[in-house]
């Protein structure tokens, strides 16, 4: 079986199939979504996903161009005149067509790996499951092209399907509307676009996916063996009952996956030593980049009374909206991580921490300080005129509250020290009491 497999794999559109998948995929990550996988494994994982976009669509062509090898050599009559059974005759051509969808993919993802294995320690057991559902999809595909184009042997049938493939895909959602959990199930790329630092993909969705590839797989098959009319009817069966299945496992429920949050990867990571600074799990990596500047500015902090002694990533999100603990002994900031898994801008972390001194609580609603009355705050404690930090990596213009920072920071270098220390203590009281009105500007 073995030397069967190795003469398909030389033989066969096996080869250039991973070859097209692996390059196919890598570019995409490399150029088009850096940003988006750059914070971890699972972001690498779901961005994987929504690139089957692209990948499916060809792994359906590739299987259609495998099917027609025979009708373009000229041997389909004299295959069939063989006694052994086509089952047995086109098992290895399946393998070997599994196997390339198989490495593509996998390449595609070692490639992507490689931005982010020095920083990105936290690993998911999810991370798994949303690689294997992917793999399931494109063997799925290829398989399914590989039917088609034994029913369709033509030339035009690779390219058409290609076009069918991404067109399915994008049609999907518009025709489950409003039953966004109903696309869920049949479409392997919806909710993957831009997953954030602390995104997942419930385990329930991924069985639910499974089962409907899966199905979706067998059917394939079966249609690509078939050698009568019964069984070719029959192979609608397994699609039947797999999507019946599927449904039934996929929560109900819209936005399953954009809503979902990885407990686990908020969790709270200490450095060992005092003053504790503390990152989320998936940030670990960045850790030895934050600790330094985050000490600095406990330091800059202490001229303050009753400030701040430790320092925690801001580990808020608003899809849904979930709140960190609130301490007033506790500086909160947002880890912003860069496409090359690093931090976008080192040097913002020491003032965004002292900055985080004057945030209110989040229940404050509209009596919180402004944005440009923390940081003009904080770099009056620090003792440097504020400059723009790089809030993301797709944006690195100037922040608009920082202008307007300087202006007020530049009014308090021209207080007498008692005065402008004042100011600074009675924004952090207010914004902690959520009575803030006039900010520093106030006399």
């Amino acid at each position: 079986m073995s030397r069967v497999l190795g003469i398909e794999l030389r033989r066969s559109a096996a080869a250039g199939t991973a070859l097209l998948l692996a390059a196919a995929g890598a570019l995409l990550l490399y150029f088009t979504a850096e940003a988006m996988f750059s914070a971890g494994w699972m972001q690498l994982a779901m961005t994987q996903r929504l690139f089957l976009a692209v990948l499916w669509p060809l792994a359906l062509a590739a299987g259609a161009w495998q099917a027609t090898r025979d009708r373009r050599s000229g041997v389909t009559e004299l295959f069939a005149s063989t006694p052994r059974p086509r089952a047995s005759r086109v098992a290895p051509t399946l393998v070997t067509m599994a196997i390339a969808v198989f490495a593509g993919y996998l390449a595609m993802g070692i490639a992507g790996s490689l931005r982010i294995i020095g920083t990105a320690e936290y690993l998911p057991v999810q991370f798994v499951t949303v690689t294997a559902v992917g793999l399931l999809a494109l063997i799925a595909a290829v398989w399914l092209g590989m039917a088609a184009g034994r029913a369709l042997p033509w030339l035009v049938t690779a390219p058409a399907l290609a076009v069918a493939g991404l067109g399915l895909l994008l049609l999907i959602p518009g025709a489950t509307r409003p039953r966004g959990w109903l696309a869920l199930v049949f479409s392997p790329i919806y909710e993957m676009n831009m997953p954030d630092d602390y995104a997942t993909v419930p385990f329930r969705a991924s069985v639910s996916q499974a089962v409907w590839l899966a199905a979706l797989a067998v059917t394939a098959v079966l249609l690509f063996v078939a050698d009568s009319r019964r069984l070719r009817v029959a192979a609608v069966l397994p699609v039947v009952l797999g999507a019946a299945l599927a449904i039934t496992v996929m929560p109900h429920q819209d936005r399953y996956v954009t809503g979902a949050v990885d407990p686990v990867a908020r969790d709270l990571v200490c450095d060992e030593d005092d003053p504790r600074v503390c990152v989320s799990r998936v940030h670990t990596g960045l850790l030895p980049e934050i600790v330094g500047p985050a000490r600095d500015a406990l330091t800059a902090l202490a001229q303050l009374p009753g400030a701040p002694a430790t320092v925690h990533e801001d580990t808020t999100t608003y899809i849904p909206d979930v709140y960190p603990p609130w301490r007033t002994d506790v500086t909160m900031f947002r880890v912003e991580v860069g496409k090359d898994g690093h931090l976008v801008d080192p040097d913002s972390v020491l003032p965004e921490v002292v900055a985080g001194a004057f945030a209110s609580p989040p229940d404050c609603e509209d009596r919180s300080a402004r944005m440009a009355d923390r940081y003009a705050a904080a770099h009056w404690l620090i003792g440097s005129e504020p400059v723009a930090p790089e809030t993301s990596p797709a944006e690195m213009a100037e922040v608009p509250y920082v202008a307007e920072a300087v202006e007020i920071w530049r009014g308090l270098q021209t207080m007498p020290d008692a005065e402008a220390q004042a100011r600074v203590e009675r924004l952090r009281k207010d914004a902690l009491a959520c009575t803030v009105d006039g900010g520093l500007s106030k006399p």
